[in-house]
């Protein structure tokens, strides 16, 4: 499929700066004709201009056909072998031109106006990650990133082995995650996710490319890492809305559990040294304990200490991380549906909770 016409723009802050949009494909073709088409809606629309480059390690000719189609300009690239999301991103990074990198899944779709405000908060900032929701209705904000810290690594392999620590670290990360979620101007985070971030590319180009050694998760951690360690600024920007479609090629790729922990073994053994990586591995084999949800509560929101109710939605029997959805005055927790979208999509059972204002969790009273 041809390129699109590329020409130079200014720098940040002066001219609008040209986008180069980074997708790594994996056997996805429909969410990837659907995030291809909003990217371009929104460019369009935000007078923005754009390239974008699709690299698709499914090794197929289905998402060029797919595009081909639909009539959506973009450039594919189809490597040998499954380069991995590190490896993909690198690849399109250096075919792109834009001053203005996106670097992202195909399983994520823009929101009207999310790009100019991604731009504008580069225009002060180095990296910048949207607001992501889980479906398409924007009702479950995704959460984000873990910190990746030895005493977090610690807190949260505690917290699988003790129905007591899990309840406590509930409440600790959900104080850290309601403030992600009710953030209304920028702000500063390094907790971004990897689905979907736009860095500068002169940034880009300080901190280096992602690290291809690991295969698939934890690049974006370690990259953002190192970017914080040399004195970028990293923000959160909520007027960049974006819905990601969380987890859909890696459930049609049978090794992405096995690069998963493959992933997490490097990154520990190289963050936090082989000494503490042993420790946690030690942990580990302890059984897990889990404290069982329960239904949500009948009661309507509110009722509760704290002044405020919570909905949250997680694959993790501990119940963090989670999306979350505050639900309005009045309303019962117990009423709640779960977006079609977000069932029909996910590879695992779905646990929900309910907490309070003061982020404790919620159990129907007893008669």
């Amino acid at each position: 499929m041809a390129s699109p016409t590329r020409s130079s723009a200014g720098a940040l802050g002066g001219a609008t700066p040209a986008i180069s949009a980074v997708i790594v494909h994996y056997r996805t073709p429909a969410l990837l004709e659907a995030a291809v088409a909003a990217l371009h809606r929104d460019a369009r629309a935000s007078g923005l201009e754009m390239d974008v480059v699709v690299v698709d390690n499914g090794a197929s000719s289905a998402a060029d056909d797919r595009l081909d189609g639909a009539r959506l300009v973009a450039e594919v690239l189809e490597p040998a072998s499954n380069l991995g999301y590190a490896g993909g991103i690198n690849l399109g990074v250096r075919e792109g031109r834009g001053e203005v990198l996106l670097l992202m899944n195909a399983d994520v779709v823009v929101e009207p106006g999310c790009l100019r405000a991604l731009v504008d908060a580069l225009a002060d900032a180095d990296i910048a990650g949207p607001r992501l929701f889980w479906d398409r209705g924007c009702r479950l904000m995704l959460p984000p990133q873990q910190v990746r810290t030895r005493t977090a690594e610690l807190d949260a392999a505690w917290a699988e082995r003790s129905v007591a620590w899990g309840r406590s670290c509930r409440r600790r990360w959900r104080r850290r995650a309601r403030a992600f979620w009710s953030a209304r101007e920028p702000a500063p985070c390094f907790e971004l996710t990897g689905a979907f971030l736009a860095v500068r590319r002169d940034s880009w180009e300080r901190v280096g490319p992602f690290d291809e050694g690991y295969r698939l998760y934890f690049e974006e951690t370690d990259w953002l890492l190192r970017a914080r360690a040399q004195g970028a600024r990293a923000v959160l920007v909520p007027d960049a809305r974006a819905v990601h479609a969380y987890d859909q090629s890696a459930k049609r790729e049978p090794r992405a559990q096995m690069w998963f922990e493959q992933s997490m073994a490097r990154f520990r053994r190289r963050r936090y040294g082989a000494w503490f990586a042993a420790l946690l591995r030690l942990i580990e084999r302890a059984p897990r304990r889990f404290a069982d949800p329960g239904p949500l509560p009948a009661e309507p929101a509110q009722r509760r200490a704290g002044g405020e109710t919570w909905v949250e939605v997680t694959p993790l029997p501990l119940g963090v991380p989670a999306a979350g959805c505050r639900l309005d005055r009045g309303a019962v927790p117990a009423d709640f549906e779960l977006p079609e979208d977000v069932a029909q999509g996910a590879r695992a059972e779905l646990h929900l909770r309910a907490s309070d204002g003061a982020c404790r969790d919620l159990v129907p009273s007893r008669p």
